[in-house]
């Protein structure tokens, strides 16, 4: 209660005041103080978001809307309404890069929602051949005897058809399976048989979209942002989500075995368990969650 009565108070009064000090003590305003004085990364254009979004000039409130091809216009308009001269090209590159990863992360969220949204259809070739390429990476050394099998539990689906399970996370759950198989081979090879672990085993398949599911969800309510704002000096790319997800694939299976769960009956208890450890590493300024 407390908490939000100061964040209410601090927000509504206080941090005008404060800034009115800090730029009579400093000489430059709050965006100019950021932007000169942190590294680049998370830190920095997390605090430039802030301070465009709590601002109450509109061309800065816009500013955390802008698209891409729009950056460079709205720089020189944040300058100009902050009278800042248009050749401190300091100031200029950095709010220009700290849009960009800003548009870039709405953008990328944009793409995974339309991905997800996407429902798996059986009748296009492209899915099938998605989903075969799965098996193919999987079970190199073992035919997929007809596109209706009970071999498809071999890796970790429910039943005999993969379609039904891909519900929830549409076409992007498959995507990020054939993904992680796709450059991470050996790894996934070698997870997949963890999996098959008789007193500790899961179903790869339907966790791999149960983590599809968390990295959709972190993306969504911003928790990735420290991450990416990191990870790329620029727009992020679906790329840069599909990295992510081999991340959460890798650290999952090594999460699983350590904690040494009673039964797979306890799934979702652990999951969230895990769920909880990722974000507390995302609420880290320096959060960079890549598989090496």
């Amino acid at each position: 209660m407390w908490a939000h009565a100061w964040g209410f108070l601090y927000s509504k009064y206080f941090r005008f005041w404060l800034k009115w000090i800090l730029r009579l003590l400093t000489g430059k305003c709050e965006l100019q103080r950021l932007l000169g004085g942190a590294e680049a990364g998370a830190r920095r254009t997390l605090s430039v978001e802030h301070s465009l979004e709590s601002s109450k000039n509109k061309v800065l409130r816009n500013a955390v809307h802008v698209e891409e091809a729009e950056v460079e216009k709205c720089v020189r308009d944040v300058m100009k309404e902050k009278k800042i001269e248009q050749k401190d090209t300091g100031f200029k590159t950095n709010l220009h890069i700290s849009l960009l990863q800003i548009s870039g992360y709405k953008k990328l969220y944009v793409n995974v929602e339309n991905l997800r949204k996407v429902p798996y259809d059986s009748e296009n070739e492209e899915h099938e051949e998605q989903l075969i390429e799965l098996w193919n990476l999987l079970m190199p050394h073992e035919n997929l005897r007809a596109r209706i099998s009970k071999q498809w539990c071999d890796i970790g689906f429910q039943g005999d058809d993969p379609k039904t399970d891909f519900r929830g996370m549409g076409l992007l759950g498959l995507v990020n399976l054939v993904y992680f198989s796709k450059h991470y081979t050996n790894e996934a090879r070698q997870i997949l048989s963890r999996s098959n672990h008789p007193k500790l085993g899961y179903s790869y398949a339907i966790v791999g979209i149960n983590l599809t599911e968390m990295a959709y969800s972190l993306l969504k309510n911003g928790a990735l942002k420290p991450h990416l704002y990191n990870m790329v000096s620029g727009l992020p790319q679906m790329e840069h989500f599909h990295q992510f997800y081999c991340y959460l694939v890798y650290e999952f299976d090594k999460f699983w075995f350590e904690e040494e769960p009673e039964s797979i009956m306890h799934f979702n208890q652990y999951r969230e368990k895990f769920h909880e450890k990722i974000k507390g590493l995302l609420l880290d300024y320096n959060a960079v969650l890549t598989l090496q």
